[in-house]
């Protein structure tokens, strides 16, 4: 971890008084040296508090908000757009830039069109019935680790553990078979990582054929999977049509599988480098739910949150003008010392409950329920049946994912 340093060119913004917008200087996003922390290069942010102008990739000046309670007001004002087909939606990577045309379900519309999609979804994410899965989460998470222990170390945990525990849970949840899991997950990482933007497109369209077909099977030949649900039930406003599906099909499937494979990785990779940390966990002295929490706030694998302001909004002494981006840094969001004293370290002992990992405001993760007890039931388990597990290689030489994607282990190897 590097040490902060103050930017002599940059006015702090006094979220109660006026402020001068600095003159945009960082660049955003970065990639993070050390997987757990944000960028070394955001310790200008972090001095800016709560709201800084950075540059994107293609030189665009955009806010970036930095402080807890800031980001709680904006995260839920309507004026800030979700809407990634307009042309003026910022991006992080040239790659996402050439395809705002395409449409994103929940996360890409704004309401009340976000709303009644949420609605649609909302029972089957409820908490009583993600509590149902529980048996068949476990399940998934003990034949897995059944087969690493018969296969001895070491291991490769991503490809092992972290990536199909999720995929599997998924896959039951919506009805998508799991035998196609190699598709749709090597789809889905050219969706999130490129290289380029030609990559991302194609994979968009394979991946929005194949979930097509799968609906029109559907329709003939019910299952009893989530997709099912909401092509023979009736709903109030009418039948679900094929396209929106296709959509809802799409990013649930991504978001279900990808976010909790690279915090299940991430976290364990993290909690190996906290020996005293890792211990107390061992040592029953603190509990699951406890651990994944403050995970969540410390790692903010979903690092930048893109909005797009609709009108002028007056906020911190300044003016977000019309038209202009404003990214959401959940890694320096959720390291707010104000908020989260001693942030930087991983802290049993704190309430990590007010993290905005999920987001805040009427976009907050519809799946939070859903992943929050995964991660419960793949790290319980994983420490608890490999007691010895730790890392097969030095720290350094294990690749992680770069700045403009969710964040988490390219791979990781184990041993026990």
């Amino acid at each position: 971890m590097t040490e902060s340093t103050t930017d002599p060119a940059r006015q702090d913004l006094d979220p109660t008084g006026p402020a001068t917008a600095p003159t945009p200087a960082t660049a955003f996003p970065q990639d993070r040296g050390c997987p757990y922390h944000p960028p070394a290069g955001y310790a200008p942010l972090r001095e800016g508090r709560p709201l800084s102008r950075v540059t994107l990739f293609d030189g665009r000046p955009v806010w970036a908000v930095t402080g807890h309670a800031l980001a709680r007001r904006l995260l839920a004002d309507p004026r800030l757009s979700t809407d990634r087909t307009n042309p003026d939606f910022p991006a992080p990577a040239q790659r996402f830039a050439n395809v705002r045309q395409r449409r994103v379900a929940l996360l890409g519309v704004d309401d009340p069109e976000h709303n009644a999609q949420r609605r649609l979804l909302i029972p089957s994410f409820s908490v009583k019935r993600i509590a149902a899965l529980r048996p068949r989460i476990q399940e998934t998470v003990d034949r897995l680790l059944d087969v690493m222990e018969r296969q001895g170390p070491p291991a490769e945990l991503v490809s092992a553990f972290a990536l199909p525990v999720p995929s599997m849970v998924i896959c039951a949840l919506l009805g998508v078979p799991y035998a196609d899991h190699a598709f749709f997950e090597g789809c889905s990482q050219r969706l999130l990582r490129g290289p380029g933007a030609a990559d991302v497109d194609r994979a968009r369209e394979e991946l929005d054929d194949y979930l097509g077909a799968l609906i029109d099977r559907k329709r003939t030949d019910p299952g009893d999977g989530l997709l099912d649900e909401l092509i023979h039930r009736d709903h109030p406003d009418g039948p679900v049509d094929r396209e929106q599906l296709v959509e809802f099909a799409l990013i649930l499937l991504i978001a279900g599988h990808e976010t909790t494979a690279n915090m299940i990785s991430l976290g364990t990779f993290t909690l190996l480098r906290h020996p005293e940390q890792l211990a107390a966990l061992r040592a029953g002295e603190v509990t699951t739910d406890v651990v994944v929490e403050e995970l969540l706030r410390f790692l903010s694998i979903a690092d930048g949150l893109q909005r797009l302001a609709t009108e002028d909004i007056e906020v911190a002494g300044t003016t977000i003008r019309r038209g202009e981006g404003v990214f959401f840094s959940t890694s320096l969001i959720n390291r707010d010392d104000d908020v989260f004293p001693g942030a930087d370290t991983l802290d049993w002992d704190r309430s990590a409950r007010h993290h905005l990992a999920f987001g805040f405001g009427v976009h907050q993760c519809l799946g939070q329920n859903l992943a929050r007890t995964e991660l419960d039931i793949a790290l319980r388990t994983l420490f608890e049946r490999l007691p010895n597990l730790r890392l097969a290689v030095p720290a350094q030489e294990i690749p992680h994912k770069p700045g403009d994607t969710i964040q988490g282990m390219l791979e990781l190897p184990v041993a026990w």
